[in-house]
């Protein structure tokens, strides 16, 4: 039998000598092996049969990994090659149609990186979003949707981050981190226990000849004011100007349940607070405007006079015409309209998209974290080094509480019902008795009647080369409040007349005060001296 066997091996041999042979001949050229031997066969084959479990499963799934890997390049590369051929069956039938609809959601695009192929990365969404639905113990999709958004972009950031360790070239300059800066606001008090944080520019309380509040936009915090304002500019008018975070920005307090009239409310506590006894102007700017409409509408009596920039509109009012509306949206972009309507219906899904822009801990260009098609002269005016500084320092305070609920209640306010509409704020008269005859006896007896709105003056600046704001939106407000005093600003975009521009200012402050008067003058109380009393004895 021994010399049937020729001197073969046997299994015992044969395997060892596969793990772990004296040289291994590959190509032509012998490889040797750096493995130490063993004592003798017994002992080998005993310490690979000692083998765990561990290991063996470990390498029965690397194998089937390996197996199904090569599977996949295969059924590709049939699939290019069959079926999405430019000849095949499927492609001559589908293929006009799949061109539309792609073409239709090309701008979902715009949410990945710029380097990112959206052939390889939307089909990773697509099937971890039917995997997650799959599962029945999750109730809140709009919670696992979330969830998606938020592994997708840490995916890409740790991509992000290997593809740029792994390349030598081309390097990107790096983004500037955050700072959080001490605390360094005034704060009062409100009746509900909140703390309200605000700060003050221009002359005191008691020699103001005009006070104007401020409440701030989206992304933005009580740092903002009127940017660039001059402080001479302020003396030269008289006027003081108070500027405050909302709640849950900056060093404010956040609101539980906050709402428009709660708004008006913490503006009208502030005045009383920092000693504004008599009436006072208030300022709006963009997506700020809401809170200075709710003032007029809730506290009407302490406002003086409406300044308005740019105004901004529930973009979903129904009273607005179908050319306004279609005007409106049509000057934004696509990812813009996206966080309008998630906005509106899917709030939740908002806190991906904040985290990934001004939530980041990293500086970034406001159009693109806003998402703005901005005109010439809005762009060289956001390039300059002093709006870079101005607008990351701002962000810096407004983003200081790192939540993003504040951030999704402002844009759920901005595309709610506010509870009151535009034309409201037209003056009439209205009586309190109601019918035919009430209304026939008013016009003999006007001691019921009283005028309703508000009567005070309202100015508003647009810029016609807005495109964050359109010039439809004033369209609007001017044709259901035809009171209202409309500035025209040719060629004028969103930032650049409200922005660091000295002449504006002036001009703005001539039109809301007239012509300059200083402040008032300081009251001085006579005091009587000993000498001259005893003189009138």
């Amino acid at each position: 039998m021994e010399e049937v066997r020729g001197g073969v091996n046997t299994w015992r041999d044969e395997l060892v000598s596969l793990v772990e042979g004296p040289a291994i001949r590959y190509g032509g050229e012998t490889i040797t092996s750096t493995r130490q031997p063993l004592k003798s066969v017994d002992d080998r084959v005993e310490k690979f049969e000692r083998e765990s479990l561990k290991d063996q499963v470990t390498g029965f799934l690397k194998s089937w990994g390996e197996m199904l890997l090569e599977l996949g390049k295969g059924c590709k590369d049939i699939l290019q090659q069959t079926v999405v051929a430019e000849d095949s069956f499927i492609v001559r039938k589908l293929g006009g149609h799949v061109s539309k609809v792609s073409g239709r959601l090309r701008f979902l695009n715009e949410f990945l990186p710029e380097d990112r192929d959206p052939v390889h990365a939307w089909p990773v969404v697509f099937f971890v979003f039917i995997i997650a639905l799959s599962d029945p113990g999750y109730v809140d999709y709009l919670d696992v949707v979330a969830v998606i958004l938020d592994l997708v972009s840490y995916s890409m950031v740790v991509i992000d981050t290997l593809n740029l360790n792994s390349s030598h070239g081309n390097f990107s300059p790096p983004m500037k981190d955050m700072r959080i800066h001490p605390p360094s606001a005034s704060r009062i008090l409100l009746p509900d226990g909140r703390h309200l944080a605000y700060c003050e520019i221009g002359v005191p309380a008691d020699r103001a000849r005009f006070s104007l509040i401020a409440p701030h936009s989206f992304l933005s915090s009580r740092l903002a004011g009127i940017p660039g304002i001059k402080t001479s500019l302020l003396e030269e008018f008289g006027v003081r100007l108070v500027t405050y975070d909302l709640p849950g920005f900056g060093e404010s307090d956040p609101h539980p349940g906050r709402n428009l009239n709660s708004s008006a409310l913490d503006m009208l506590f502030l005045a009383d607070a920092v000693g504004v006894n008599n009436k006072f102007w208030v300022l709006g700017y963009s997506s700020g405007s809401k809170h200075a409409w709710a003032a007029l509408k809730y506290i009407p009596n302490r406002i003086a006079g409406a300044a308005m920039f740019a105004p901004m509109i529930n973009p979903y009012e129904p009273s607005m015409t179908k050319e306004e509306m279609l005007r409106t949206w049509e000057e934004w972009l696509p990812r813009r309209r996206l966080l309008y309507f998630l906005a509106c219906r899917f709030p939740k899904l908002l806190s991906p998209f904040y985290r990934r822009s001004f939530l980041s801990g990293k500086h970034g260009r406001i159009d693109k974290w806003m998402s703005l098609s901005l005109e010439r002269k809005d762009e060289i005016l956001i390039e300059g080094p002093m709006f870079e500084e101005f607008w990351q320092r701002d962000v810096e305070e407004s983003v200081r509480q790192g939540s993003t609920k504040p951030f999704i209640e402002e844009a759920v306010l901005q595309v709610s019902n506010w509870g009151f509409g535009l034309a409201d704020f037209q003056v009439r008269k209205e009586c309190k008795r109601k019918g035919i005859l009430s209304w026939l006896l008013s016009m003999y007896n006007q001691a019921d009647c009283e005028l309703a709105g508000f009567l005070g003056p309202i100015h508003i600046w647009q810029g016609m080369d807005d495109r964050v704001v359109p010039p439809s939106m004033t369209d609007y407000i001017s044709r259901v409040l035809p009171a209202a005093v409309s500035h025209i600003l040719p060629y004028e975009g969103h930032f650049s007349y409200f922005f660091f521009c000295h002449e504006c200012h002036r001009q703005i402050f001539s039109t809301l005060f007239g012509s300059p008067q200083g402040p008032l003058e300081q009251k001085t109380e006579m005091v009587e001296t000993p000498s001259e009393a005893t003189d009138m004895v």
